[in-house]
């Protein structure tokens, strides 16, 4: 077990020599029952193995929900430089490219939606398709194929009818990613991505139909438009098979790349290329192909949401008041300006299973949000809540304006399905009140409560920490999973 030292309250450290060939400390987030959580698994581990990237500026650092992953454990962030000597790292990105969270809030109240709840939830569970495999509404020619969605994101989507256009202002990089290079995406990638825009997924992968049920923070619910007793929709989806694939593809090309420019790393999961090497330029220009075509498949799941909320309850769409809060994406890797050691440097911020959290006035906030910070979007687990919170300058300066992602698992899926063997999650849910829809036979044991960290106390080590502030609690309830 790699050694880590306490900071304070909410902080530990690696230090540098740890382990062999660190370059830089590691940082964890996280109070006491956390981190003996997190000590289970071999995340501290990856945790150090990334800090031996080259170009990493700063510390390889983790949030409270961090959780074992592939390479970059799930829950981390890495900084390299843009400029001189950093690197890309698919596995620092993961293989769900762009897996992100959506939030929308209506004019409903539970009470006026209670009567048709289960038929809601019965109507989305049949409009959405979701789990491995699943085939979408969304039917794409060959040109629309390599030009449409991963060029253009949730525009191209708006643009054919798949929503309005001012939504767009409420998306982290407004729906799209410049630089997208739809040439370094491979057939197969294309040919796994077919027929799959539209859809949910599999997995953690949700639609959810929640209530506002406590505010923390009235100026900031007021700017996102969220009022107690509000119904909320909130849908976690990713990039699908496509950006597998281009995941995929780019560690293959990364290996024997590390032999070409002499990188030596503790760990062949976190293969990389120099930013601005041939591999990496590929890698970049496909990530962002496969982000773009989870913008837009969020945007078009939001489409066939609005289209069952009203066709359902039978209400027109100026009295249910669907209106987009914001979309993040917490699988990514972006270039951004940062200041380390008291200078700007321009920075490759990996962020793999971690939410930007950019404070009150930066830039690329939209103009209603500058002067809250940017919202962060926190699923937990279906059987409890989930969060909104906002951005902080803390963020800012420690860790890259970067946030958790949701509550991070503590049981593998497998174990999941043998704890819940002999038990009915469905029905221990709607003992609960939460009506639940899953499209695989184990889904919902997989995904039950017990399998992840309480999301109230990752929430509550990031607010305490400086790196966010929490907003509101919305609470579960009919969810669809994947």
């Amino acid at each position: 077990m790699v050694h880590v030292e306490r900071v304070s309250a909410y902080q530990w450290r690696i230090p540098p020599d740890a382990k062999p060939g660190m370059r830089v400390p590691g940082i964890v987030y996280a109070d006491d029952e956390l981190m003996a959580q997190i000590r289970r698994d071999g995340s501290l581990e990856q945790v150090a193995n990334a800090a031996a990237l080259p170009g990493i500026v700063k510390a390889s650092l983790a949030m409270p929900d961090i959780h074992q992953g592939y390479g970059l454990p799930v829950g981390g962030v890495v900084a390299t430089d843009a400029v001189r000597d950093g690197v890309i790292s698919p596995g620092g990105v993961g293989y769900d490219i762009n897996c992100g969270v959506r939030l929308l809030r209506t004019h409903l109240t539970q009470a006026e939606l209670a009567p048709r709840l289960p038929a809601l939830v019965d109507a989305l569970a049949q409009a959405i398709p979701a789990g491995v495999g699943s085939r979408g509404r969304v039917k794409l020619s060959a040109a629309d194929e390599r030009r449409g969605p991963v060029v253009g994101g949730a525009r191209w989507a708006i643009e054919r009818g798949y929503g309005e256009g001012d939504d767009l202002a409420r998306m982290e990089s407004h729906g799209v990613l410049p630089g997208a290079d739809p040439e370094t995406v491979s057939q197969r990638a294309y040919e796994r991505g077919r027929g799959q825009l539209g859809t949910l997924g599999s997995g953690n992968h949700f639609v959810e139909v929640q209530v506002v049920d406590e505010i923390r923070a009235p100026a900031e619910a007021a700017a996102l438009g969220l009022e107690m007793g509000r119904i909320t929709l909130m849908i976690h989806t990713g990039s699908r098979g496509l950006g597998h694939q281009v995941c995929t593809d780019a560690l293959g090309a990364m290996e024997p790349a590390m032999r070409r420019y002499a990188i030596t790393l503790p760990d062949r999961q976190l293969a990389c290329a120099p930013v601005g090497s041939a591999e990496a330029q590929a890698y970049l220009g496909a990530m962002r192909a496969a982000a773009n075509f989870a913008f837009a498949n969020r945007q078009c799941l939001a489409h066939f949401a609005r289209e069952v909320l009203e066709r359902v309850l039978q209400v027109s769409p100026r009295d249910l008041g669907l209106a987009l809060v914001y979309d993040v994406a917490h699988n990514i890797a972006k270039e951004e300006e940062h200041e380390v050691d008291g200078r700007p440097m321009r920075l490759l911020v990996h962020r793999k299973g971690a939410t930007r959290a950019f404070p009150p006035g930066h830039p690329e906030l939209p103009e209603a949000y500058r002067a809250i910070g940017q919202p962060v979007l926190i699923p937990g687990d279906m059987g409890r809540y989930s969060y909104v919170l906002v951005g902080t300058a803390g963020s800012m300066r420690e860790t890259f304006g970067s946030t958790c992602h949701g509550a991070g698992r503590v049981m593998s899926r497998t174990a999941a399905v043998k704890a819940a063997r002999g038990r009915s999650i469905a029905q221990e849910l709607a003992a609960r009140g939460i009506l639940a829809r899953a499209s695989g036979r184990e889904a919902l044991a997989e995904e039950m409560s017990e399998a992840y960290k309480d999301v109230k106390n990752v929430v509550e080590v990031v607010e305490r920490a400086g790196l966010s502030r929490v907003v509101a609690r919305l609470r579960p309830l009919g969810v669809i999973k994947g």
